[in-house]
């Protein structure tokens, strides 16, 4: 069990860390750096920005419930 949650926390990781590479550029960060900064928002978010966002949201909770988990697992162990 503890075998099968710690794949998940890589895998969700993995996923977790290529969801927030994904995500546009605030302006003002190392994005800008790299030409974030020279494009012009048109206002608002797109139904795919926000879509990116939940999924991010979840992904995360996720990744947040695995270390929870494993945690209270080797708690047990010991």
């Amino acid at each position: 069990m503890v075998m099968g949650f710690s794949i998940a926390l890589i895998v969700f990781s993995l996923l977790l860390m290529l969801l927030v590479l994904m995500h546009k550029g605030k302006g003002g960060g190392l994005s800008d750096m790299f030409g974030g900064g020279m494009q012009s928002s048109v206002g608002g978010s797109s139904v795919a920005e926000r879509n990116l966002d939940r999924i991010t949201v979840v992904v995360g909770l996720l990744w947040f419930a695995c270390i929870m988990v494993l945690g209270l697992l080797m708690k047990m162990d010991n």
